[in-house]
């Protein structure tokens, strides 16, 4: 009998995204589903999503306990043709029928009813369990995903029988921090509230709950999964993760391996291959390059292109790159493509630079799709600097297209990219290059090394190119240590 799996999520490809976890509501569910799990997405009923469903009708609808008032909600199903299986909603106008960011205010900051928001999702997503419609289906397993959806199985307790519960953090810096005034008027129950259960520094944390209560907590790589434990990234809560860790585990997220292909991206001018990948690089970084207004030389297409897709703040390393083009561009031949937006600060810098170095420092502010993709195969080399990164798909994404990537030495990132060392390439394992101190001295003694090597050894660097498209990132590998973890 096919294992049943309520899917609940705060956000999913391409219905809303705002980060990665939506990437993973996307891509997980549809490989569990490839594995013959029978899967239900559960989401919120944002005003901007419902018109991406079709066929949407209503299960029926639950009166759920909000803050200080009761809520009628409905719960209804659509189809869209990114995902094979049915997708449910919670729809509360009250609480999810606004446009824009599903967790703030167009002004920038939080909506101040975000805990009642997500606690009356977690209810709902309870109740489903419980199959308090009647719909004659109830999940084996419930996987919740960051503090939006923590409550999710303290509230399983007093469901019968209990399905398993899997608990997944993205980034443990987003705990969910609410105050005590909040917990009582949601009447959320007064046994959680202690230093073993709910409680967090006078306020409560949603986070929190998840890990507590959970029979199951994963990460999204196994580093990560490390890190959390160390007082550095465990943001207070490394001592409850370090008591939990036999319930601990770190997967790797994957990656959609159908868009995110040379052999098939829709936005390359020429697709390629292991086969003929120097080819078809060179097509690419030409089509790039003319994308910036450049008519580029033979002599240009022959120098190192580094590339970076990214949010400019701190975080990202964004800082320490700026620090190094300088150097770089001064004594290199090197050229550097940045794709980004962020911080005023790190924008404004970026735009002056390219003013300052036309044709060598090519800048555009923003996200655009089809020039991502254009910048992972026209790139000889991929910077992904991040000072944490609890996983990572650029440098996923790198590695499939054979853009070498320069990482630092945290997170995902320490579990994909495989270090260019003497030892590594003796046993051809090497696929990238890895600084271990984030500082931006670190990362330029670095980019020396790969710019001489790109410079002195093509020999070795197609051998770098080609572990790095070997490697396997599809989400079919996470997906079946899900399914283990999803069985007691």
């Amino acid at each position: 009998m096919a294992l049943k799996v309520l899917f609940a999520a705060s956000e999913a490809y391409p219905l809303i995204k705002t980060g990665g976890l939506a990437d993973v509501a996307y891509g997980l569910p549809i490989a569990l589903h490839a594995e013959r799990a029978e899967v239900r997405l559960l989401l919120p009923a944002y005003y901007d999503m419902m018109g991406k469903l079709k066929d949407v009708h209503s299960l029926g609808s639950l009166q759920i306990q909000g803050a200080g008032r009761v809520h009628t909600v409905h719960i209804l199903e659509g189809t869209h043709e990114a995902f094979p299986f049915p997708i449910w909603v919670v729809e509360c106008g009250a609480l999810f029928g606004r446009s824009g960011n599903p967790y703030m205010h167009p002004e920038g900051y939080d909506w101040p009813d975000n805990a009642e928001r997500f606690t009356v999702f977690s209810r709902a997503a309870a109740l489903l369990a419980a199959d308090a419609l009647n719909l004659n289906w109830r999940p084996d397993v419930v996987h919740a995903h960051d503090w939006q959806t923590g409550l999710i199985p303290a509230l399983l307790e007093t469901v019968h029988p209990r399905p398993r519960s899997v608990f997944t953090i993205h980034n443990l810096a987003y705990g969910g921090h609410f105050s005590r005034v909040i917990y009582d008027q949601l009447q959320l129950a007064w046994h959680w509230w202690s230093s073993e259960g709910l409680e967090f520094y006078g306020g409560f944390s949603m986070l929190k709950a998840g890990i507590v209560y959970a029979d199951i907590v994963t990460t999204v790589s196994p580093t990560y999964a490390k890190e959390i434990c160390t007082p550095e990234f465990g943001y207070g809560l490394d001592g409850l993760l370090r008591s939990q860790s036999h319930k601990l585990h770190g997967i790797l997220n994957g990656i959609d391996t159908a868009i995110w292909n040379p052999k098939q991206d829709e936005y390359l001018v020429q697709n390629y291959s292991l086969r003929d990948v120097k080819k078809g690089k060179w097509a690419n970084k030409q089509a790039l390059l003319e994308r910036f207004g450049q008519t580029p030389t033979a002599d240009q297409l022959a120098r190192p292109l580094l590339g970076m897709v990214s949010r400019l703040v701190e975080q990202k390393g964004v800082d320490m790159v700026m620090e190094c083009i300088h150097p770089l561009l001064a004594e290199t031949n090197a050229d550097f493509v940045i794709i980004g937006s962020g911080h005023h600060h790190y924008e404004q810098a970026l735009y002056d630079l390219a003013s300052r170095y036309p044709g060598r420092v090519m800048v555009y502010i923003g996200y655009n799709e089809a020039l991502a993709h254009l910048l992972e195969a026209g790139c000889d080399v991929f910077l992904m600097p991040s000072r944490f990164e609890p996983c990572g798909l650029n440098q996923m994404y790198s590695l499939n297209y054979g853009t070498l990537p320069v990482v630092y030495n945290t997170g995902g990132l320490a579990d994909t990219v495989i270090n260019a060392t003497e030892a590594n390439i003796a046993d051809d394992t090497a696929n990238g290059f890895v600084f271990y101190l984030p500082f931006s001295h670190a990362l330029l003694g670095t980019l020396w090394w790969v710019l001489r090597l790109f410079a002195e050894d093509q020999k070795l660097w197609r051998a770098l190119q080609r572990n790095a498209m070997k490697a396997d990132f599809a989400w079919k590998r996470s997906a079946k240590r899900y399914l283990e973890l999803y069985r007691p």
